[in-house]
């Protein structure tokens, strides 16, 4: 038996193949199916099934082409309605893959269909569980993205997965291994530890959700504590994986289109897409294309993608470090940014050759705004948990997720400067302000850690109790 997890860090996310005796099962593909045919073929196996754990929000999986590669039926647990033909499995019920099986767990709360695999070795023994969106590491699956398709509350939906808990999983022995479909970073949850593999003994114990003497109103009021609004992308996520999407070939065949400047001019012009740049925010500081965006490849690319474009009918045109087009493409298709039109050939330095007209961003260091800080106006881009653990005293607090609920507000401050935690942040920010026409804009290099280096005054979260 072998059980590998193929873990996609900008998604923080787990795809799982699974083999024994040259029949093999993925669980949750991503996009690109490449990876699980190779591993197949490695081992000279079949890949006998394709486990889908619910209907994913985060990212396009990769089940329908993966099927129309091998044949491989797409397995949903119960409730689960998707457009395309599937094999929707009843609770309880088991999936031989060679000498091992797979019981279907049906575990509702994070959504309706949402099932956790529980896999048996060769001997019967329980040996992990492949438990989705609805149990994490440190975390259990947010219980309010499924409330419209099912007409339910998420204090619902919060109280179905704390039945599901206690019903399907936490009876199982703790030695059983768990895999999530998600790590620290996912949007899917608030409070994810950054391993990726534990045990269940171990997530009782550590897991707040867990609790063996929580009740059931406790655990609805934690679970919804705090919960920041989803993507705007999510929803999108969900109706392509449930109705289907277009081939990636196709996807990549169409924005692998090399344009020269004035093409690449033109094209923006006529479709009004957005050009996104996704070189190195150092690079993208000194020069780019007017009203570009920047989304680096370097850094929570996808997510931030799905975010702040949102539309995923958006037409996008790309400026990428050489070499990097088909990575790009791929990684916006796994949000479900399916319209790239095409890449400007030669990157940036075709665009200066030109003799185009470019932009830059200005940037001050820690230490020059430490001189001058009383007559500066300081946005804070990071999120508000970081916010409350520290800031500066002066600085207000307009998280780069819901900048574009802000732009009245940041146009009418005046010149201001910029910062995040480390400076990939704050570059977003600068050039989404720049591309809605607001320029008196100063990044601060190094953002928050250069801030603390400078040594200047922090207000920090103190935690006070009462005797």
């Amino acid at each position: 038996m072998k059980i590998e997890q193929i873990y996609t860090g900008c998604l923080a996310q787990g795809a799982y193949y699974i083999e024994s005796d040259g029949e093999a099962a993925i669980i949750d593909p991503l996009r690109e199916i490449s990876p699980y045919l190779k591993r197949a073929e490695q081992d000279e196996a079949e890949i006998k099934y394709i486990f889908e754990t619910h209907f994913h929000a985060d990212f396009v999986s990769g089940h329908l082409t993966l099927s129309e590669k091998t044949g491989a039926p797409i397995v949903y647990g119960p409730l689960a309605n998707p457009s395309f033909e599937a094999l929707i499995a009843t609770d309880g019920q088991v999936f031989e893959i060679g000498k091992i099986k797979i019981t279907v767990l049906h575990t509702p709360g994070h959504t309706m269909e949402s099932t956790t695999y529980l896999l048996q070795d060769e001997s019967g023994k329980d040996h992990a569980i492949f438990s989705g969106d609805t149990l994490f590491l440190g975390d259990v699956g947010r219980p309010d993205l499924a409330q419209k398709a099912a007409d339910m509350t998420q204090e619902q939906l919060a109280g179905m997965l704390f039945d599901s808990l206690r019903s399907k999983i936490m009876p199982l022995a703790d030695d059983v291994i768990v895999y999530p479909a998600h790590g620290a970073g996912s949007a899917c949850g608030k409070n994810m530890m950054k391993e990726t593999v534990d045990t269940l003994g171990n997530q009782k114990k550590m897991n707040y959700a867990l609790r063996a003497d929580m009740k059931r109103e406790e655990f609805i009021t934690e679970v919804t504590d705090g919960l920041l609004p989803p993507p705007q992308y999510f929803p999108l996520n969900v109706k392509m994986n449930k109705e289907g999407y277009e081939s990636i070939d196709q996807v990549l065949d169409r924005g692998l289109t090399a344009l020269d400047p004035e093409a690449f001019e033109t094209l923006a012009e006529e479709t009004g897409a957005v050009v996104l740049d996704v070189r190195h925010q150092n690079d993208y500081v000194k020069g780019h294309v007017p009203r570009s965006i920047f989304i680096g490849l370097d850094g929570g690319f996808a997510p931030w993608v799905g975010t702040l474009i949102a539309d995923v009918e958006q037409p996008i045109l790309l400026i990428a470090p050489e070499g990097r087009e088909s990575e790009t493409i791929t990684r916006l298709s796994r949000v479900g940014f399916d319209k790239t039109l095409g890449y400007l050939q030669g990157g940036f330095t075709a665009w200066k050759e030109s003799q185009k007209e470019f932009d830059s961003i200005d940037q001050m260091t820690a230490d020059e705004l430490k001189a001058d800080l009383d007559n500066q106006v300081v946005f804070d881009v990071r999120k508000p948990g970081e916010f409350e653990a520290e800031h500066l005293p002066n600085a207000e607090n307009t998280p780069l997720d819901f900048l574009n609920d802000h732009m009245a507000q940041i146009g009418q401050a005046g010149p201001l400067v910029i910062h995040c935690a480390g400076g990939y942040r704050s570059v977003i920010a600068a050039s989404i302000l720049k591309s809605r026409g607001i320029h008196q804009i100063t990044d601060l290099i190094g953002g928050f850690k250069a801030i603390k280096e400078a040594g200047m005054e922090v207000i920090q979260f103190q935690c006070t109790s009462k005797s």
